[in-house]
């Protein structure tokens, strides 16, 4: 079932690493959807809501002073708008809802370029899930995941180019 999927998706969160040599080669989109759904049907959307699972004792993920939901709402709204989708908090087509989560104390093996072993590090990693639901049915019609490493005291403008990226390439994969 797409639900199961979706947590299945978003478990793979403290598995998923990636070498971070430019702002966001290190991000990793997946979406699902469902195959019987007829996308183009769909010309509104409400929010429900967000959900942010965060453990940061360190507060070093987010800027000080840098708001990433309202941001992912945003960026969610403007890539939605792009296709032709309103917003209508009355009478919708569907409900989105997101979650980002953070989780600072994920370990992973890294090799030790000098040695050739596996040395075991401190990798914070983050996804980010944006799921689409019937607004009629409550069925959820589409999920998307990004995942990525969290970057140690990033600029504002960093993290909203790694947001861009992530919210605009799941809603790339969003059927038409």
């Amino acid at each position: 079932m797409l639900k199961n999927r979706i947590l299945s998706l978003f478990t793979v969160l403290l598995l998923v690493t990636g070498c971070a040599t430019s702002v966001t080669k290190d991000i990793s989109v997946d979406s699902d959807a469902d195959s019987k759904t007829n996308f183009s049907a769909y010309k509104s959307y409400a929010w429900l809501g967000s959900a942010t699972i965060v453990y940061d004792d360190t507060g070093k993920w987010e800027p000080p002073n840098f708001d990433a939901d309202a941001e992912v709402k945003f960026l969610i709204d403007r890539e939605l708008r792009k296709r032709g989708m309103v917003e209508d908090s009355i009478n919708p087509d569907m409900i989105v809802i997101f979650a980002a989560g953070v989780d600072m104390d994920a370990m992973q093996y890294k090799v030790d370029p000098q040695s050739d072993i596996d040395l075991l590090e401190n990798i914070p990693l983050g996804a980010l899930s944006v799921v689409l639901v019937d607004a009629e049915t409550e069925i959820v019609i589409w999920a998307g995941l990004a995942t990525a490493e969290i970057q140690q005291d990033p600029s504002s403008e960093v993290v909203k180019k790694r947001l861009d990226y992530a919210v605009t390439e799941m809603i790339k994969e969003l059927p038409r």
